[in-house]
């Protein structure tokens, strides 16, 4: 423990939604030096994960995968988002996870349409994941943050409104982050260790929609559905986008992005 900053130390005992405005400024003053690789699909946690890496101070280098998705568009969205926050570097990675298929998201198989919330949050593990999709993106941020010099790694994942994923959760993020100490040259002959910050794993979506609007993430820009139409709208009826318009309908605000139909439940 004693090779961790305060700011660390302070982060591990604070609770999420207790961490304000003002603070994760302060934290961005005294840590502006600090690099962080951020894993940024374009959607609505991501965004908000990146913009908290910022008021962090952390100096940003964005990740995002093309990766055969269905929902292809938002790898130009998080190219937006990458540009409107001025990260130092954004790289999109293309590989092709259709050639293994195994999910309504990679394969030929039906996007789950029209679930209510009580099958979204009770289901089991959805269609629409995708086989050790965030075990392959932290290898590849782990490679970069360790040819970058950075110990910090910020993913998005979210474990109350995804909690049907198994690499969405707390014991995933713990274990690889243990693996990644063991596995890389920093981890054994660094002075610092690694860290995965996965600071939305236990916020509702209303609180992500909340804190992303206090930091100013422009939620226009954003795109969340899974089978979006050709024009770019959101189908308003996947898991995706229910989840994502509870959020904001809890958070009393408006999304803003352009829906084909709202699904209600």
């Amino acid at each position: 423990m004693g090779s961790e900053s305060w700011l660390a130390r302070y982060a591990a005992h604070v609770p999420r939604a207790d961490v304000s405005r003002f603070e994760l400024e302060t934290w961005g003053r005294m840590t502006s030096t600090r690099k962080a690789v951020v894993l940024l699909s374009g959607g609505l946690d991501s965004a908000t994960t990146l913009a908290i890496a910022k008021a962090r101070g952390f100096l940003v280098y964005a990740l995002t995968f093309s990766y055969g998705q269905r929902h292809g568009i938002e790898v130009d969205a998080a190219r937006r988002i990458a540009e409107k926050f001025r990260v130092a570097e954004h790289i999109v990675m293309s590989m092709d996870l259709r050639t293994f298929g195994g999910s309504a998201l990679t394969g030929d198989i039906p996007v789950p349409r029209d679930r209510d919330h009580q099958e979204i949050d009770n289901g089991g593990i959805p269609a629409t994941y995708v086989p050790a999709r965030n075990t392959i993106f932290l290898a590849y941020a782990l490679a970069w943050a360790e040819v970058l010099g950075a110990n910090d790694i910020f993913i998005g994942v979210n474990a109350v409104d995804y909690s049907g994923y198994p690499d969405c959760r707390p014991e995933f993020v713990e274990a690889f982050q243990n693996m990644a100490r063991l596995a890389t040259r920093a981890g054994l002959e660094g002075d610092t260790r690694l860290t995965i910050h996965a600071p939305l794993i236990d916020w509702p979506k209303s609180e992500i929609v909340r804190r992303g609007l206090e930091l100013g993430v422009d939620f226009g820009m954003t795109r969340s559905c899974y089978d979006p139409s050709e024009s770019g709208a959101a189908c308003g009826r996947c898991d995706a986008c229910i989840l994502r318009l509870r959020g904001f309908e809890q958070a009393g605000a408006r999304d803003p992005i352009e829906y084909e139909t709202v699904h209600n439940s």
